[in-house]
């Protein structure tokens, strides 16, 4: 702006400064959706008391259930908090504010290629572990609600034995067998039309955190333990409450403006790397 005021001078400085500020404004809210966008994928990290209870059953006992669960749950809350700290700190530290969303195909380059090929398969064994444990859940409740429904159905409830060589034998249900091939074709297509990833993490996190991982946590609680209205402990458990709750709203909002950006470049099935 000094050499348009040096050279030109008048309304035309006015004008430079104005163009600067908007720069600097769309800059600034391009950084506070990213921020927003963050928040939605750190609550989606630690989602997983949506099937908490559910693994907890699965346990055995003795030890008590609980027991079990609360280490195997500080465990994995450790190290999840240590692995994505350290990959945000380092990507932060390499690039600053140009730091892909995707470490592993954000680069421009590709070497070592090995390095990164390793990298993504320990990403697919992750999320297949992953996918298979939020999905029982679904699947068990889809079958058991059908088998009631038409317990008549041989398609639904027969079970057909096949042998398999050195496993022994297979219970084959065509019911089950074709609702999650389905389901797995549905939910792979919806990925591969939506390839802003964070974008629909950070909306999914900030559907999910509230009100599953903090409001009915806490309303259960209070309810066991019996916290009177306006005790410190309850004081304690609604502050946590309602600063949650602003952090899953910010975070929507900022992940569906990332959506709506992210759509005016959108090609379907065409990634941006």
């Amino acid at each position: 702006m000094d050499a348009v005021k040096a050279n030109l001078g008048g309304k035309k400085v006015i004008f430079c400064g104005l163009i600067q500020y908007l720069n600097l404004f769309v800059t600034g809210t391009q950084k506070l959706w990213r921020s927003l966008q963050a928040l939605g994928a750190i609550a989606f990290a630690y989602s997983f008391s949506i099937i908490l209870l559910e693994i907890q059953d699965t346990i055995r006992s003795p030890p008590a259930e609980y027991k079990t669960m609360k280490k195997a749950t500080l465990f994995s809350i450790i190290v999840t908090t240590t692995f994505y700290l350290l990959c945000g700190c380092m990507g932060y530290a390499a690039f600053g504010d140009l730091a892909p969303n995707n470490l592993l195909t954000g680069f421009g380059f590709y070497n070592p290629y090995w390095l990164i090929d390793i990298a993504n398969a320990a990403i697919v064994v992750h999320l297949v572990g992953a996918y298979q444990v939020f999905c029982q859940p679904l699947f068990a409740f889809v079958e058991k609600w059908s088998a009631k429904k038409w317990p008549k159905s041989d398609l639904v409830t027969a079970e057909y034995e096949i042998p398999i060589p050195f496993w022994g034998v297979y219970q084959l249900n065509l019911f089950r067998l074709v609702w999650r091939t389905l389901f797995v074709v549905l939910t792979t297509l919806i990925s591969m039309l939506l390839p802003f990833f964070n974008d629909v993490v950070g909306i999914l996190g900030a559907m999910g955190f509230w009100p599953l991982t903090v409001y009915f946590p806490i309303e259960m609680y209070k309810a066991q333990k019996k916290i009177g209205r306006g005790t410190t402990r309850w004081l304690g458990l609604q502050i946590l409450n309602v600063s949650c709750f602003f952090i899953t709203l910010v975070a929507a909002i900022g992940s569906v403006a990332g959506v709506v950006l992210d759509l005016k470049t959108y090609k379907p099935f065409k990634t941006r790397y």
